[in-house]
């Protein structure tokens, strides 16, 4: 039996990544499970694995008395005297036990609470691998679909991609690699749940942190982040270093960088910017790839009044309001935007409405 007890620890070393030491002694805890289960319910019961040629050792720990009134935790002085020695009264002996008194239920019993031991310490191992990942991009391989989640093959572990968090042109298959963004790790009595998205605005900025040095140097940084996943992102950057241009960096040579994030969201489109303190320029610059002629701001209310050229308010505002609708949410202000006709318009009136009032005035006077 040692030499199939050292081929299966060894195996479960190799495939678990689980120390000698510690699988020894989940056999022993296995061991004496199933020992208990044929013996009954003995907490006297010691087991002792050899650990170079794997032999198993089965001892009862029995107190030495007068009179044995509990067969089962004690043995008389004259049984000791005969096999013990330097035992007497109120010692304690360990009585071997046979394993081949063992059958193949207790062997089976022991093998099931190993795994099940083993499964245990995966099952903590992959939740303190994962814990302190959430923010992380991981690729991994979707494994199948099942109940509006796909599964994803990470490391050891099995990630869920809700369906929700899948973008609209993704078309996952089994067997694909694919990237994903942790945006949840919790422990349950089960196993640990690993929840991933491909929608979430932070997996823009965990593709660009791959993609682009001077962030992960700390030299440019994603300072917000607007995004209607699968159509449009927008994103402000900054440089802690006046030499280096924040959209620049993020664009790369010839467009390489962001055209590589751009593939991995499947064709959405990325508006970069630069990132400002000075709120008429910033709003200005949000509602790329339009061309702004004037912002007039109300910073109590945090509310913009921005005037672009008459053939530029399609492009401002963008198909189903969405330009505005994300230069709105990358700013933190209401946005609100006129053409070069209405704005005069109502400056005309406004004039108007002014002079009548100050004529109005005079006669009263």
């Amino acid at each position: 039996m040692g030499k199939e007890l050292k081929f299966l620890v060894e195996q479960i070393m190799r495939e678990k990544g689980i120390t000698k030491d510690a699988v020894i002694e989940l056999l022993e805890t296995a061991l004496i499970s199933a020992i208990r289960k044929k013996y009954g319910n003995k907490s006297s019961i010691k087991i002792k694995i050899e650990p170079q040629t794997f032999d198993i050792n089965i001892f009862e720990i029995k107190k030495v008395v007068e009179e044995v009134k509990d067969s089962a935790s004690e043995i008389s002085i004259e049984e000791v005297k005969q096999k013990y020695i330097d035992k007497g009264i109120g010692d304690t002996v360990e009585v071997p036990l046979s394993i081949q008194d063992f059958g193949r239920i207790a062997v089976q019993t022991a093998k099931h609470v190993l795994f099940q031991k083993i499964r245990e310490i995966e099952r903590s191992q992959i939740f303190e691998e994962f814990k302190d990942k959430v923010g992380n991009i991981v690729s991994g391989t979707v494994l199948r679909k099942e109940k509006g989640n796909f599964y994803i093959l990470v490391g050891k572990a099995e990630a869920i991609l809700p369906d929700k968090e899948v973008l609209p042109q993704d078309n996952l298959k089994r067997g694909d690699i694919v990237k994903a963004y942790i945006f949840e790790v919790k422990q349950t009595p089960k196993e640990p749940i690993i929840k991933l998205s491909r929608t979430h605005p932070n997996f823009v900025v965990g593709l660009f942190t791959l993609e682009v040095p001077e962030i992960q140097d700390g030299i440019v940084e994603i300072k917000t982040i607007a995004r209607d996943p699968g159509e449009r992102t927008k994103i402000a950057a900054s440089s802690k270093d006046p030499s280096v241009d924040p959209v620049g960096a993020c664009v790369g040579m010839k467009g390489t960088r962001v055209q590589a994030v751009v593939r991995e969201l499947k064709g959405e489109r990325i508006d970069i910017i630069p990132y400002s303190d000075d709120m008429s320029f910033f709003i200005a610059k949000a509602l790329t790839p339009a061309t702004v002629l004037k912002v007039g701001i109300n910073e109590n209310e945090k509310t913009a009044v921005v005037v672009v050229e008459n053939d530029q308010l399609s492009l401002a505002i963008g198909k189903k309001g969405q330009n505005v609708r994300l230069a709105s949410r990358l700013t933190g202000w209401s946005i609100d935007v006129l053409s070069e006709s209405e704005y005069n318009q109502m400056k005309h009136k406004e004039t108007e409405r002014a002079f009548k009032e100050t004529n109005q005035k005079q006669v009263n006077d």
